[in-house]
């Protein structure tokens, strides 16, 4: 039987991906105007940004335990041997949740074969992870190889991003309201990585333009053997920006696989309209 991929979604994986690959994802929740809905599922990352625009403050919740009882539970029932890719435990309460239920399930299914890993990452940089690891349960991989590879490509991926207006990350508590409101002024721009699974500041860039032209710069620092990898882009209801992105990398680096896709609802809420996320890997493509 082969390994089943299982991650949530905040890897932006879309709904076409995840069923060609046969991922299993598990939704996390968005709250607005006191409505609850499922990511990806009862609400689009377009229907979010439209209301963002319009003013509303969009909150998020964690996959909520009983979803993860459920899905590991019938998992486990079937003797389904599978890895959960998790959200970074520093962005999300996802991964910690997932391993409570790890142990219930392990104590009561002693055969269960399943681990739940903490990638430290997010959007299509956590979705390339599960991507990969799919792709080599596809063609029969084992659960040691599936794991290696999964952890590797989560050690080496890097995550550069840029938000269009600082207020959304003010709102999350991730920037001051004095920084958001002068970078607003300013019309700075800020350019963010993850360090061990969390939000880090990188540098401030003045002007649109040039964010996208320092992005390619800081990949080309960063990144190895760019043209033989597969890189992703995601976006906060910006794909003129994206697009704009990809051809600049295919230019310069030669890359010719670009995966582009929306900044999920749950990462969208936090990041806002207009974010651009570049993801790609610092070591060679396994």
């Amino acid at each position: 039987m082969n390994v089943k991929i299982v991650c949530d979604s905040a890897s932006d994986l879309h709904q076409q991906t995840l069923e060609r690959h046969s991922i299993h994802s598990l939704p996390l929740k968005l709250i607005m105007n006191e409505e609850e809905y499922e990511d990806g599922l009862t609400i689009k990352p377009q229907q979010v940004y439209d209301r963002m625009r319009q003013g509303e403050a969009p909150k998020t919740a964690q996959v909520s335990p009983q979803a993860f009882r459920d899905a590991f539970s019938e998992f486990a029932r079937n003797g389904q041997p599978f890895i959960y890719f998790a959200f970074s435990s520093e962005l999300s309460g996802t991964y910690q949740t997932a391993k409570m239920v790890e142990e219930e399930i392990k104590e009561e299914y002693e055969d269960a074969r399943f681990e739940v890993i903490d990638t430290k990452a997010a959007s299509l940089g956590l979705g390339l992870i599960v991507m990969r690891a799919a792709e080599l349960a596809e063609t029969g991989g084992s659960f040691e190889e599936i794991l290696k590879l999964g952890m590797y490509h989560a050690t080496h991926m890097e995550h550069i991003f840029t938000v269009d207006d600082l207020v959304y990350l003010q709102r999350g508590g991730r920037v001051s309201r004095t920084a958001a409101f002068v970078g607003g002024m300013l019309k700075i721009k800020p350019l963010l990585h993850m360090e061990d699974g969390k939000l880090v500041p990188l540098e401030k860039i003045r002007g649109t333009k040039k964010v996208l032209k320092r992005m390619l710069e800081v990949m080309g620092e960063r990144g190895t053997d760019l043209q033989n990898q597969r890189i992703a882009i995601s976006h906060g209801d910006d794909q003129e920006r994206a697009e704009k992105l990809a051809e600049m990398i295919r230019e310069e680096y030669g890359t010719t696989e670009i995966q582009i896709e929306f900044v999920g609802a749950t990462i969208g809420a936090h990041a806002g309209p207009g974010t651009i996320a570049l993801f790609f890997l610092n070591d060679s493509y396994k």
